[in-house]
């Protein structure tokens, strides 16, 4: 049936779901608390630009009438004037927008749009677009929103550990060819540059499907190329020769524990390490007992691979601040990162150059170690 030319609409399922939708009893709105609702429901359905402009300047001429329903009556050649849209693109994105249940159209007898007044000149119905449905569904794009911001904190924390991955990877590659250049590292290069190649950059909206578990292998396997290419440790030749007559002990040239650490690059008291244990409990990680000075400079030596901080920056920091300042930074540093991590805020993404920034900084004066351990164990025992 050919619909007549004075405005007739097909029946659309979308509107008559928006027409159930309805204000609580008694409630009024503001255009204000309209627009509110409007600029969520374009951010929860992703609307085009030109959806929003014309959804804009709808809640624009709700007047603000103590009505059951947030009726407004805009022609097509107010709306096109306002938006600079054509007709025929203001027809189809209205009509778009009752099919996001957005809009409940409400028809006249000749499909115009048009106010209804009574005989004292006041407005007491209208015919054109219902913007209820906008309001009345402001719990559903909170939802939606929450669920959005949900799926990108979590899409960042997988392109996060891809990083991560191709960071370790590239590090131990390098690794591999600086200290055993014989072992052929071919596979796991062709393989880093096949992962290169199919990883999105972060604009996109999503990782390929087990992308990230490739990454982790791939880490993994480089990672373990590289130990087991020292033997895992274990069985490794000295290169130095003992001349030493048999009656010397085999280690009278080790220092003794205590003087480890040189006289002059003795911390403060208030630097100690009952003080830096109870700021940080991540010192738990070192399989020692930390019972002075010298446990403190083994237990930065040992985690400062945690922080994945390359050696250079380890033997800048010893230059610049000495052997204990750089071992309680590392410490320092590390709990950061664990409480940043734990809190899931996630604002330390490179926890190495952290810890070299935090170095420079210790050296110019601008942290104060003591204090920021005082502080740290001060907030974590309130």
């Amino acid at each position: 049936m050919q619909l007549a030319s004075s405005g007739g609409r097909r029946l659309r399922h979308a509107a008559l779901a928006a027409r159930k939708l309805a204000l609580e009893a008694g409630r009024t709105v503001t255009r204000k608390e309209l627009s509110a609702a409007a600029r969520d429901a374009g951010k929860a359905l992703d609307l085009r630009p030109a959806q929003r402009a014309v959804l804009s300047e709808l809640v624009a001429c709700w007047g603000e009438q103590e009505w059951e329903r947030l009726l407004v009556w805009p022609s097509n050649d107010y709306l096109m004037s306002r938006t600079g849209l054509t007709e025929r693109a203001i027809r189809r994105i209205l009509r778009q927008l009752v099919d996001l249940q957005l809009l409940a159209p409400k028809d006249s007898p000749n499909g115009k749009r048009y106010a209804v007044k009574d005989l004292a000149g006041q407005v007491v119905d209208a015919f054109g677009f219902d913007l209820t449905p906008v309001y009345a569904r402001r719990g559903d794009w909170a939802v939606m929103l929450l669920e959005q911001k949900q799926l990108r904190e979590v899409r960042k924390r997988a392109f996060d550990e891809v990083t991560i991955c191709r960071r370790a990877t590239e590090e131990a590659l390098n690794a591999l060819a600086e200290h055993f250049p014989a072992i052929d590292r071919s596979e796991l290069e062709d393989r880093l540059k096949t992962l290169q190649a199919r990883t999105p950059t972060r604009s996109q909206i999503t990782l390929p499907a087990d992308l990230l578990d490739a990454w982790q292998l791939l880490r993994t396997a480089t990672e373990e190329t590289f130990y087991e290419a020292g033997n895992a440790g274990l069985g490794v030749r000295h290169l130095e020769t003992n001349n030493d007559p048999p009656s010397e002990t085999c280690n009278k040239s080790f220092p003794k524990k205590a003087e480890a650490v040189r006289q002059t690059e003795q911390p403060p008291e208030h630097l100690s390490p009952e003080l830096i244990l109870e700021a940080c409990p991540t010192l738990s990680d070192y399989p020692e007992p930390i019972e002075d000075v010298s446990d403190i400079v083994a237990a930065g030596r040992y985690l400062r691979g945690s922080l994945g901080a390359n050696e250079s920056a380890w033997n800048e920091a010893v230059a610049e601040i000495g052997l204990v300042r750089a071992a309680v930074t590392v410490i320092y540093v590390l709990q950061l990162y664990d409480d940043d991590v734990s809190s899931g805020e996630g604002r330390i993404k490179n926890p190495g150059g952290y810890f070299r920034a935090m170095a420079r900084l210790v050296k110019a004066g601008r942290i104060d170690l003591s204090v920021e351990l005082l502080a740290m164990r001060r907030r974590r025992m309130s």
